[in-house]
């Protein structure tokens, strides 16, 4: 199990909810950023549909709060909503378009996104904007260092990005690693900044539902005593 490079300065962390960052990459945050490395959210959605019996108009703002909160925990300062509607991300131009324009806006070396598979596991379904989510966010990486694909990005005083050197892609099968033996608690702390969200799951206290889920997300790897795993992606750079 190789770690995941830190020979960089500026990440952009892409998901599609609030909440998403926080089951396991969050520690790895947490890392990067007290080494000085600056890094960034962009959340497709504000998850507005994510908590039953919340009317999307109350849930969106809310759980937008609960994001910000949480990111600053692990030392974001900079969180941006793109407005898609929760539930129905499409793997399409406009997605495509979207997530272009943010990574040629904040100019990152390293992405980081969530696992974009079928499945988590065999049997157990992964979320349709997950899926969408992730596959979008390769695209767009190309998108944005690609001054043809969407001019008018370009236009509107965004210049074609082609320093993106790597994605990292959370995922249950890793080939990467980031050590975060000393950011784990960071990480629990993070996941329960979404109070809300995470009292509609389940009635278990939150800092036990939040502990359980990232010491999971965050178990022993080969080579590593605590670790995030990913699947990472090189691009030109």
């Amino acid at each position: 199990m190789e770690p995941v490079p830190e020979d960089w300065q500026r990440a952009l962390v892409i998901a599609a909810h609030p909440d998403d960052i926080e089951y396991g990459a969050a520690s790895a945050v947490a890392r990067w950023t007290r080494q000085g490395k600056d890094v960034r959210y962009v959340l497709a959605t504000s998850g507005e549909a994510g908590i039953a019996g919340l009317p999307p108009a109350e849930c969106g703002p809310l759980r937008e709060q609960e994001e910000r909160a949480s990111a600053r925990v692990v030392g974001v300062e900079v969180v941006e909503f793109l407005g898609h509607p929760d539930g129905r991300l499409v793997a399409g131009p406009e997605l495509r378009r979207d997530l272009a324009a943010a990574i040629r806006r904040h100019r990152p070396e390293m992405v980081v996104t969530g696992h974009f598979g079928l499945t988590w596991f065999p049997g157990v379904l992964n979320s349709a904007d997950h899926r969408a989510l992730g596959l979008s966010v390769l695209d767009a990486v190309a998108d944005a260092a690609n001054e043809w694909i969407f001019p008018e990005l370009t236009e509107q005083g965004l210049p074609p990005w082609p320093g993106v050197r790597w994605v990292a892609v959370s995922t249950t099968s890793p080939t990467h690693a980031v050590d975060v033996t000393d950011t784990v608690e960071a990480g629990v702390a993070s996941l329960a900044e979404h109070r809300r969200y995470l009292e509609a799951l389940a009635p278990d206290p939150v800092i036990d539902q939040a502990r359980a889920q990232v010491e999971s997300a965050t178990a022993a790897l080969p080579g590593f005593d605590r670790a995030a795993g990913f699947e990472l992606y090189t691009f030109g750079g």
